[in-house]
């Protein structure tokens, strides 16, 4: 369920595993639901992206029903939104359609800064330091928040136990041994690696924060055009080198098929599809952070996911804030359905996630721990825009276009001027 959503999106993408295709219409929208919604003074638009695990439309309404019955007067209409989300969103944002309650993906600070989205401190309550501190900081501008996230999506490293063992290869704990294994993994007819179908995924993110590096700092500053980080996204280009990486598979990186179905021994993907993972390979699989670029350097693991915000510029801004309180602050037994029974993902309220059943053993009690000790977001400034200037050099720099050093802080100090924008009240 994570926020690569801009194009067809897991959870419609992720991002960001089942791809909908858009329609000519926004989105399909349920009537107004629960019981007593007949006699609501009130009807909120709440704005979904099209999720592709089974189930989750269904859950959703489920929800929206349960409030009405709690709250007779505040009906919900629940729009589900497949197709690119983050641009039909951001338009309808300008119009009088605008929903009072939308889910957007990696947080976007600008949102607060130009008005759009409330302020929520006061929904939290005695519950805000139950929530993850990395869940708290991705919502908070100014030390003021302005989101509650839903649920952390976790992204890693997968490998098949029995190919890499019947290979003579330790799982890598180094980016020279990844390199090493993907290139020992690789044949004419099979390759060792799958970060995306593009050859780049999120590798060139993970690139720059396993050497130490920053995207942009916390202070709105572009850092990826440091000599640091074109290092690491340098050594990515030994990979496309030894031509150990899958190519235009027929799904991308969040789908786990090219894992399941053999084709590569090591595969970049989410949480969310371990379930899909185990069912196909057993205990066949373990999970891995992307190791740090070289001594020194730090393994990662990329958090992302989704947080609700509520619409400022709304009618109904007091009932929004009711029901995202209702749902996403104090209906736990909900958070933990949505968490677990729809993919797998982290709760991030913290009492939560601790009695997340599907969590506690395995390569999943694996992953959380992972995630706690080497989780990193995407800085709050990383729009499509910005992150768009970095992808494009990276492209560049690991197919040979160019010198690392040059494209990179080029792209940097175009992203500046976006970022400036976006950090401007």
């Amino acid at each position: 369920m994570s926020a690569r959503s801009s194009k067809l999106s897991r959870r419609g993408f992720l991002g960001g595993s089942i791809l909908f295709v858009a329609g000519a219409a926004v989105g399909c929208s349920t009537d107004p639901t629960g019981g007593g919604s007949s006699g609501a003074k009130t009807t909120l638009n709440v704005w979904s992206h099209a999720y592709g695990e089974a189930g989750t439309q269904q859950a959703l309404t489920r929800y929206a029903k349960a409030f009405t019955k709690a709250n007779p007067d505040i009906a919900v209409k629940v729009t589900w939104t497949p197709g690119d989300y983050s641009a039909k969103l951001y338009a309808t944002l300008l119009t009088d359609s605008a929903p009072d309650v939308f889910e957007i993906g990696d947080f976007s600070e600008s949102f607060a800064r130009q008005g759009q989205i409330a302020q929520l401190d006061d929904i939290y309550g005695s519950a805000k330091s139950d929530f993850n501190p990395g869940a708290r900081e991705m919502v908070t501008v100014d030390g003021k928040l302005y989101g509650v996230k839903t649920l952390d999506d976790i992204m890693m490293l997968y490998f098949r136990k029995s190919v890499l063992s019947k290979a003579g290869i330790t799982p890598p704990a180094t980016f020279d041994a990844l390199a090493d294994a993907a290139k020992a993994l690789s044949s004419k007819k099979t390759k060792g690696l799958f970060v995306g179908q593009d050859g780049l995924g999120d590798s060139a993110i993970l690139a720059v924060f396993s050497n130490g590096g920053d995207l942009v700092t916390t202070d709105g500053k572009a850092a990826f055009g440091s000599a640091q980080a074109a290092e690491a996204v340098a050594g990515l280009k030994r990979l496309h080198d030894d031509k150990s990486l899958l190519l235009g598979f027929t799904t991308d990186w969040w789908d786990p098929a090219a894992l399941t179905q053999n084709v590569v021994p090591m595969q970049w993907g989410g949480l969310w599809s371990m379930p899909a993972i185990k069912t196909a390979l057993g205990d066949d699989f373990g999970v891995l952070p992307w190791p740090a670029f070289k001594s020194g350097g730090k393994p990662v693991v990329r958090v992302g996911g989704w947080s609700t915000c509520v619409n400022a510029k709304g009618k109904h801004v007091e009932a929004a804030k009711k029901f995202v309180q209702w749902l996403w602050v104090q209906q736990t037994d909900l958070q933990t359905d949505w968490s677990q029974s729809y993919g797998l993902h982290i709760p991030p309220r913290k009492s939560v996630a601790a009695t997340a059943s599907k969590l506690t053993q395995g390569p999943a009690k694996e992953t959380v721990e992972l995630a706690a000790k080497y989780g990193r977001n995407n800085p709050s400034t990383w729009n499509k825009t910005v992150s768009g200037l970095f992808a494009a050099a990276a492209a560049k720099v690991v197919s040979g276009q160019g010198d690392a050093e040059k494209l990179l802080a080029d792209a940097a100090k175009r992203a500046q001027s976006d970022i400036d924008k976006q950090r401007a009240s």
